[in-house]
């Protein structure tokens, strides 16, 4: 019988683990705290066609395809385990503020028009309509329906208990480095308090900490850094009104999203920021995105603040997830997702799974792969760039 250990714990290292397990394999997971990192900090938005880039169509294709089969991925997850995910596809309505914020949205909408996604174009008016609580200031928006949420707090519960469910055994510990054997074959790991656990396959899906497992001979480590995103979640008392949908806005050139829960909860995020690996909430972070999200929703300032956190993306050169078998036989990767961690997950589990059972990698995820760092410097240098601080929706 194959056998695979999953280095991670996060929503995709849980998705894989799922997958995996169900076609029959042997899996353990490693992590000294499943669920959290980035899925913990995470909004959950579903908006492949809001972040759609025009140098990221490939990027977008897979994002689509996942967002396609997520009815099915929650309602089999939430079937097996009793455990709810907050799936709703209510739409996302993005909205500029100013006449050249309704510009950006411009282009935006001719790119998704381009990639066969259907928007619809609203005046200023018609997005009070559909959202009373937005500021008569705003210019116009977008509405796209099929975009979705989930909670990833509770996917990742969720996922925690139908891996246990399955059969995966659970290891606390984090990974401190990959065997492999003087045939140049990956074979297992070494953990923290110096055991080791071996197995057919390692899979690596330890976020932005996949860039700095040891072991591995120079090349092989995938070039992922950490991007810090600061968030904020707010609480509506009872009977206190929210937003219907997913408002992702333009304010004077900054994006900001307000993302509501059907528990009162609202998200609002979130910063981007080139900082290493530095998770402080900053003054200066809540600040921006409460100043920006009253601009659209003024009605925020009445509701509860609960929490302020901050969580490392792990980002690649060209903000694509690397998946797939890496140069060492008996590795596979499965990280560097960015902000599509979430979004990305039902199909990479499936694809993932698929390899480690088959060892046939799907033909949709081809390119992703390692292989596309080869010819660059990107993966010699891990892909890190100058510090600076930005958000992104």
């Amino acid at each position: 019988m194959t056998s695979a250990l999953i280095i991670g714990g996060g929503v995709i290292g849980l998705s894989v683990a799922w997958r995996a397990a169900q076609r029959g394999i042997t899996v353990t997971l490693a992590d000294p705290a499943p669920r959290h990192g980035a899925s913990y900090a995470a909004a959950g938005m579903l908006t492949p066609a809001a972040e759609a880039a025009y140098a990221e169509k490939d990027l977008f294709t897979l994002g689509l395809e996942s967002l396609q089969r997520y009815p099915d991925f929650v309602a089999e997850l939430t079937g097996r385990t009793g455990l709810p995910t907050g799936f709703r596809q209510s739409g996302t309505l993005q909205v500029g503020y100013d006449a050249d914020d309704l510009a950006v949205l411009r282009e935006a909408q001719a790119l998704q028009e381009s990639l066969g996604v259907a928007t619809e174009r609203l005046t200023s008016r018609e997005c009070r309509a559909a959202e009373p609580m937005l500021d008569p200031s705003v210019r116009g928006g977008l509405l796209t329906r099929s975009d979705g949420s989930v909670d990833p707090r509770l996917l990742t519960q969720a996922l925690l208990a139908a891996a246990t469910q399955s059969g995966v055994t659970m290891i606390p510990q984090p990974a401190a480095g990959i065997m492999v054997s003087s045939s140049g074959r990956v074979h297992g790991a070494v953990l923290a308090d110096g055991s080791t656990v071996s197995a057919d396959h390692v899979v690596l899906a330890a976020g932005w900490r996949s860039g700095q497992i040891g072991g591995l001979p120079p090349g092989a480590l995938p070039p992922i850094r950490p991007v810090k995103g600061q968030i904020l979640r707010l609480r509506a008392s009872r009977g206190a009104a929210l937003p219907g949908r997913c408002v992702r806005g333009i304010v004077r050139g900054c994006p900001v999203y307000l993302l509501p829960r059907e528990s009162g909860e609202l998200v609002v995020g979130a910063t981007q920021e080139e900082l290493g690996a530095d998770t402080r909430v900053t003054a200066g972070g809540i600040w921006e995105l409460l100043r920006d999200a009253r601009t659209l929703v003024p009605g925020i300032t009445e509701l509860e603040f609960t929490e302020a956190v901050a969580g490392l993306r792990p980002g690649t050169p060209d903000n694509a997830p690397v998946l797939g078998p890496a140069g060492l036989p008996g590795l596979v990767l499965a990280t560097g997702h960015f902000r599509g961690g979430v979004l990305l997950a039902p199909v990479t589990a499936e694809v993932v799974a698929e390899y480690l059972a088959t060892e046939r990698f799907a033909a949709l995820a081809a390119a992703f792969t390692m292989a596309r760092f080869a010819a660059g410097d990107a993966a010699s240098d891990g892909g890190c760039q100058p510090g600076r601080e930005g958000r992104q929706p």
